[in-house]
């Protein structure tokens, strides 16, 4: 007997002729745009802004302030500064007359050698620190202070390293610079005072 019953409306006998693939699963086509929630990309904008705004910060600081970070100079045996010259004999020493100075500075609790630099006005000095003992640091120059200079220079003294910064003095006056690391019990007490006086011909 056959079977003239027509097959349902929609319905294919033909399992080949399907448009699933093998197991029934429906391919989804990728789609192209990906979204991103809006309070994300907000975020993302305002990171991106800050990103520019601190390259921007940064190349002013270095070019156009004359900002500069202290490099790295060398090694040195905290241990044996007596013995190992220039540092067995800190002090200012003269690279070009009137013009250019090498400065040593060796820091330990609780005062600098030298406590005192005098340098003619327009020189430019290369500063070299280290330490004798544990970390230090050297703020040249603080703001406010009545009848004294303030300046930029600001260097960390560590045992074993060398910190080398360059900085040229266009005016005269007193720069103190200070210990703005807490090294002990008399770290308030550890400054020096450098001195920038008219150049030999000025005024």
């Amino acid at each position: 007997m056959t079977d003239d019953t027509p097959a349902a409306e929609g319905f294919d006998e033909d399992p080949s002729a399907s448009s699933e693939p093998d197991g029934g699963a429906v391919v989804v086509e990728p789609d192209e745009h990906v979204h991103v929630d809006p309070y994300e990309r907000n975020w993302m904008r305002i990171a991106a802004f800050t990103m520019v705004v601190f390259a921007i910060a940064v190349t002013v600081a270095g070019l156009a302030l004359g900002i500069q970070v202290p490099t790295d100079e060398g090694r040195v045996d905290p241990n044996t500064l007596a013995s190992t010259p220039p540092w067995s004999e800190p002090g200012l020493r003269e690279i070009v007359p009137g013009e250019e100075y090498d400065l040593y500075i060796v820091a330990r609790r609780f005062a600098f050698q030298p406590m005192e630099v005098e340098i003619p006005q327009g020189a430019t000095v290369n500063f070299y620190a280290t330490s004798a003992d544990v970390q230090h640091g050297i703020k040249l120059g603080l703001a406010g202070a009545e009848g004294r200079q303030a300046s930029n220079i600001n260097i960390m003294v560590i045992p074993g390293q060398v910190s080398k910064l360059t900085s040229t003095f266009d005016d005269v006056g007193v720069y103190d610079y200070i210990c703005h690391e807490y090294c002990g019990l008399a770290h308030h007490q550890m400054a020096g005072v450098l001195r920038v006086v008219p150049a030999e011909g000025g005024e």
